[in-house]
């Protein structure tokens, strides 16, 4: 089957990733142009950007499981009510230093 833009797909589920394949191309193409860029580095760039969101979120996540770990060991926190008051003095007069940690 032909999905009417670039490439040959097989038929293999009744046309319908053909059909799939073939709007993306087709807005691939549109944005391609809009950018002056080939369908290709717009692919690339979406995969780019994909891959750094990706690992941001696993570094976030990485963050966030080291943080547990030392809570659990140590106890020491900051509440809630805490870190707001300190991140609403930012940019004021009267900016807090970073609170200290307890139990």
């Amino acid at each position: 089957m032909y999905d009417g833009i670039t490439h040959w797909i097989p038929d293999a589920q009744g046309g319908a990733i053909a059909r799939r394949i073939g709007r993306r191309t087709v807005a691939y193409a549109r944005v391609s142009s809009q950018r002056r860029h080939s369908p290709h580095w717009i692919m690339l760039e979406a995969i780019q950007q994909y891959v750094e969101r990706e690992e941001a979120r696993e570094s976030f996540k990485q963050e966030a499981l080291a943080s547990w770990a030392a809570y659990k060991e140590t106890g020491r926190h900051l509440t809630g009510q805490e870190v707001r008051t300190w991140l609403n003095s930012w940019g004021t007069d009267g900016e807090r230093a970073v609170p200290e940690r307890h139990k």
